[in-house]
């Protein structure tokens, strides 16, 4: 059995990218992305735009994940085009490079660990600390972490969450926020008035609020679910964090396509270098990574991840409320 370096190690053959085809899924994403946008205003009747329109939204997760995977440099790094065309979709969707970057990163090397800010991911409070917390601390604790909070995460995680609240905590360094702000309610602004608000719906409103609700889901689904482990930072461990503390998502085919392969998470967190096109490979090839923690879409899941809001240091578990 491989434990804590030598299955990181173990990991280093799928760290590495097929450039061809990183590019090739680059921009046939792209290509099936903006051909979804443009049915939703070029096309004879609106259930067709709709369908446009939820297509992109779907489409726009995966390109998400792409884009993600570039951030980790696990595909197309030092590539010039590929840098400009991954900083244009982090302004469309409200996570340009520089926040994504650096709280993402941070996310990476502190997931699970009980005592660290939570940058880059849903807070975890103990039950302890909980009852200590004015009645505005917990109810805020509870609203970020609340269903409907999660559903319209494309206004709580990406527009305030990773561009306001980043601004006003460091302007100076999250200049960029600032300026995805101003072109995401440009474009929305120009769509609305040239083109209509049923053309904004379609266009805008419904891709933005399908990528930013699944988006949130997933992330918040990926560390917060039955059977996940969080430690102090003493007991912290890079592979403890990765396979105790991060899930696998099974999915259907068309699922993983839409969310490129981000449901193999416990790899992902044991080696970011991996291509997400290369994940079910790493995980095929070594039996260790193949009894992950498990969740899903399916609603009894969703029920169950969303129940959990503390961490029990008795049971050692998170619990309800």
């Amino acid at each position: 059995m491989l434990h804590g370096k030598q299955l990181i190690l173990a990991t280093r053959p799928y760290a590495k990218e097929n450039r061809t085809k990183s590019w090739v899924f680059t921009i046939s994403t792209l290509f099936i992305l903006i051909s979804f946008l443009v049915g939703t205003i070029y096309n004879f009747h609106w259930t067709f735009k709709l369908l446009c329109s939820i297509g992109a939204g779907f489409t726009i997760v995966r390109f998400f994940v792409i884009y993600h995977d570039h951030q980790h440099k696990a595909i197309l790094d030092k590539s010039p085009l590929a840098t400009f065309i991954f900083t244009i979709f982090g302004f469309y969707v409200l996570a340009p490079t520089g926040i994504w970057s650096r709280s993402h990163d941070y996310h990476h090397k502190n997931n699970s660990k009980l005592f660290s800010a939570s940058i880059g991911s849903y807070p975890i409070f103990t039950k302890q600390k909980f009852v200590t917390l004015s009645k505005s601390e917990q109810r805020y604790y509870l609203f970020i972490r609340h269903p409907l909070t999660i559903l319209f995460g494309y206004i709580f995680a990406f527009m305030y969450g990773m561009c306001i609240q980043s601004i006003m905590n460091r302007f100076s360094k999250h200049i960029d926020s600032l300026v995805a702000l101003i072109l995401h309610f440009a474009y929305q602004i120009a769509v609305f008035y040239f083109l209509g608000w049923q053309t904004w719906i379609f266009l805008c409103a419904i891709p933005h609020f399908i990528s930013g609700a699944l988006g949130a889901y997933a992330f918040y689904a990926q560390h917060n679910f039955p059977g996940v482990t969080f430690v102090g930072n003493e007991e912290w461990t890079y592979e403890g964090a990765a396979l105790d503390s991060s899930s696998y998502m099974e999915l259907s085919w068309p699922l993983r396509w839409a969310t490129a392969n981000i449901g193999y998470h416990h790899i992902h967190h044991l080696n970011a270098r991996i291509p997400f096109y290369r994940l079910p490979e790493a995980m095929a090839a070594i039996p260790e990574l193949q009894h992950p923690k498990k969740t899903s879409l399916k609603p009894k899941d969703v029920m169950a991840c969303f129940k959990l809001k503390l961490w029990d240091f008795e049971k050692q578990q998170m619990v309800g409320i």
